[in-house]
């Protein structure tokens, strides 16, 4: 219950972000389907009224069933506020994420907000980004063997991402397959970042570098990006 609690505490932190009027990118996975949560009964107790940017089909359905209304970039290309987890998250606040297959999507919001929040339990702070988790990396199907030698030669162990309760690769969102690439360790996100998103058929990697302006992490332990 411990990491349930840790989550509940950042997601509720982050809460204390949205204002009346907001337009918000909400992420995907366990810990912002918390903050989903909170985010309904704040609108419910308070009256504060917002609209949301999904990145995936995980949060827009999340967010249908509590009731909360639905935009899209196209009316909307400017968020207010972006709120996602993450799966790696070093002292200078840089990230890892996409084990959950949304990292595209939660990319181009992310960048579309003037400000991201991010949330999470403890075990995802690490010294040193690549140490638990491999890079995801969406790709075009027809290149994904291609690139997976490219991103071999950059250093990592490759494996094509397969589904459970699914025969074959993982699909995304956006129809591609995903790669997981894993690094020993990554010293400079930032170059690796854009020598990833150099390799012809990678649609994006989920190193998310000088992104995040402040992560609520656990119960208590706030890192922010000055």
């Amino acid at each position: 219950m411990e990491r349930e609690e840790e989550k509940r505490a950042a997601a509720l932190a982050a809460v204390k972000h949205v204002k009346d009027g907001m337009v918000l990118g909400v992420g995907s996975g366990s810990t912002v389907a918390v903050f989903i949560e909170a985010l309904a009964s704040l609108m419910r107790n308070e009256g504060v009224e917002v609209v949301c940017v999904p990145t995936s089909y995980q949060s827009a359905i999340l967010l249908a069933n509590y009731g909360i209304p639905l935009t899209s970039l196209l009316e909307h290309p400017t968020l207010d506020l972006a709120v996602d987890g993450a799966d790696e998250i070093d002292p200078n606040l840089n990230l890892v994420k996409g084990m959950g297959g949304a990292l595209t999507q939660e990319k181009i919001v992310a960048s579309s907000s003037k400000e991201m929040v991010v949330i999470a339990d403890s075990s995802k702070l690490v010294d040193v980004l690549g140490v638990k988790t491999p890079v995801p990396v969406e790709v075009i199907p027809m290149a994904w063997r291609t690139v997976a030698e490219k991103l071999m030669k950059l250093g990592s162990k490759v494996e094509l991402r397969c589904g459970s309760g699914k025969v074959g690769p993982v699909v995304t969102d956006n129809g591609n397959f995903i790669l997981d690439a894993k690094f020993p360790r990554i010293d400079q996100p930032k170059m690796l970042e854009e020598k990833i998103n150099s390799i012809p058929g990678v649609v994006e990697n989920g190193l998310f570098v000088e992104m995040a302006k402040i992560a609520y992490i656990g119960q208590g332990k706030i890192l922010e990006r000055k």
